[in-house]
């Protein structure tokens, strides 16, 4: 495993595992699994640290090293980067243990690759000591390569009702269904987890409110005390950024280079897609910059959700239109484009890049006669 790295590492590290998974991306598309070559290079690369509490190891680090890093993997294999960023964000859900859970969850290291089940598909009963947990996640990302798994089940109150808890389990505790069969991302083995009536210590969970919130356990980092919303859009939407540069990539590759009187056409869809895709890029690090600073006003907590959807939304409309302009080569299976084209579309139907409730909260905010575009 790496010793603790820097800003500069994790963005070189996730360099070189970009030249890596590029190589064995065609191969996780159609095994519908990332090599091992792969996942040890995530964890290698210092994403599973990358928001664990510097008191357990880990880096504490930023949305804008997170930004970076996934920019340039995502270049090589959507799906890789899309595992990583699933492992860092569940690093960061850690925090929000008490301190004892914490201390086992890291137990092995800061490099303990944790992943989370968000949904609230579980059932969880109070018993001596703890609760015990029964429940089927699908859609968990990166799942046969954890050690450790924190999922969402509702928990009953007192006072009737139930309100959604996160639990952690180690990997004995948990078996995995081959399940993901999906057009898209097929390489990040979004399989469904599962767990029967699993006994977890009272000291391995916490509430999602806590998460959603920033009300982490022992950390004054901004990255366990940001909200949720200031960072579940970059955490599912950076992918989708390098994903679209690749597809410019091997776009551009198809004209044979740079000739004289090159299609006129051809000139402007490139220039149009380049400054898309740049301008989407701009629109996630203001995102990026806002959950790294101290504080967010509540302009800024309704903004960024919406500026992550809206810049995926904007790069997927890239790669569709860069794909349409090739023809039917791209129909051609084993085609790169035809895979990134897969994997953006696939990706961009994550709930937390779903534009329209995030647009709707944003604009109401926006047509506050007090607070919005007409304020002074």
């Amino acid at each position: 495993m790496p010793s603790r790295t820097s800003d500069a590492d994790l963005y070189t590290r996730a360099q070189r595992l970009a030249s890596v998974a590029v190589r064995y991306a065609d191969r996780a598309d159609a095994e519908r699994v990332l090599s091992p070559a792969v996942t040890e290079g995530i964890v290698d690369a210092g994403f599973a640290r990358l928001f664990v509490p510097t008191r357990w190891g880990g880096d504490a680090g930023s949305a804008a090293d997170l930004l970076g890093a996934l920019d340039v993997l995502s270049q090589g294999c959507t799906s890789t980067a899309w595992c990583a960023s699933v492992i860092a964000g569940a690093g960061r859900m850690g925090a929000f243990l008490p301190e004892e859970g914490q201390r086992e969850l890291w137990a092995a290291g800061a490099d303990t690759p944790v992943v989370g089940a968000l949904m609230p598909r579980g059932s969880a009963t109070a018993v001596t000591g703890g609760w015990r947990v029964t429940g089927e996640w699908d859609f968990t990302s990166a799942v046969g390569f954890s050690a450790w798994a924190l999922v969402c089940a509702r928990l009953p109150q007192a006072g009737g009702g139930q309100v959604p808890w996160f639990f952690a389990l180690p990997r004995r505790d948990y078996q995995v269904a081959d399940t993901w069969s999906s057009f898209g991302m097929r390489g990040t083995a979004s399989d469904t987890l599962l767990a029967d009536n699993v006994f977890v210590p009272a000291h391995r969970g916490f509430a999602r409110q806590d998460m959603i919130e920033g009300r982490c356990v022992g950390s004054d980092a901004r990255c366990h005390t940001a909200p949720l919303r200031l960072l579940s859009g970059l955490l599912f939407g950076a992918p989708a950024l390098g994903a679209a540069r690749a597809a410019l990539r091997v776009r551009t590759a198809d004209t044979g280079g740079p000739q004289d009187g090159a299609d006129r056409r051809l000139c402007l869809s490139l220039a149009r897609a380049v400054i898309a895709v740049d301008a989407a890029g701009l629109l996630l690090a203001r995102a990026a910059r806002v959950a790294d600073a101290p504080r967010a006003t509540e302009l800024e907590l309704a903004r960024t959700p919406a500026d992550c959807a809206y810049a995926v939304e904007q790069l997927v409309d890239v790669v569709e239109d860069l794909m349409r302009s090739v023809g039917s080569a791209t129909q051609l299976a084993g085609h790169p484009l035809q895979r990134i084209w897969r994997d953006v579309h696939s990706l961009s139907g994550h709930v937390a890049l779903d534009f329209d409730p995030v647009g709707d909260a944003y604009g109401a905010l926006l047509a506050d006669p007090v607070d919005g575009l007409c304020s002074p």
